[in-house]
């Protein structure tokens, strides 16, 4: 799989739930070029002074993307391990061990799952529809749709660019996409 695997729709203009979509498949078609194509040596490999790796950033991103889009939905997440069971930043530093293969197969299955269901989302009760998230100075925290996709969105733009710097120093590849 590569970034041409990815559903690419080029809106030239759309309602909100359209835009937003299209923007986060763009990111995805980033992030997919960015860590694209590369074994597991690569993948694996750390750039002084951060720990981060390419395959970290390929299993949380997964991770980030089917928990926020899951509570979106009221859905539990569709993920090969249980969030609540495994320790903090698990996502980030077991993923030097799994191989490529298996990392990006659960990346490309996750976002290729959550911009339809965002599409849904925002087409059955919209995105002002708020969704519990836990309690905050003892009062319920409510948060909407719109908010949690723009938090997805964002989670993939920030480490989109992070992947862009590990790329480059793996290999040299620069650039904004292939397109």
């Amino acid at each position: 799989m590569d970034w041409r695997d990815l559903p690419f729709d080029d809106l030239q203009q759309g309602n909100e739930v359209d835009t937003l979509c299209w923007a986060l498949q763009r990111v995805h078609q980033q992030f997919a070029w960015k860590t694209g194509g590369l074994d597991a040596e690569q993948l694996r490999q750390q750039h002084v002074p951060s720990t981060m790796t390419l395959a970290g950033l390929i299993k949380h991103l997964a991770s980030v993307e089917e928990c926020w889009t899951a509570a979106a939905a009221g859905r539990e997440p569709e993920l090969p391990w249980d969030t609540a069971k495994v320790e903090e930043d698990w996502d980030w530093h077991s993923a030097v061990d799994d191989d490529p293969e298996d990392l990006y197969a659960l990346w490309y299955g996750v976002v290729g799952r959550t911009v339809p269901e965002w599409r849904e989302l925002g087409r059955a009760d919209g995105l002002d529809a708020g969704v519990h998230r836990g309690e905050w100075e003892g009062k319920p925290y409510i948060v909407s749709r719109r908010r949690m996709l723009l938090d997805v969105l964002e989670e993939n733009l920030m480490h989109t660019g992070h992947a862009d710097v590990l790329r480059e120093a793996v290999d040299g590849l620069r650039g904004n996409g292939p397109r």
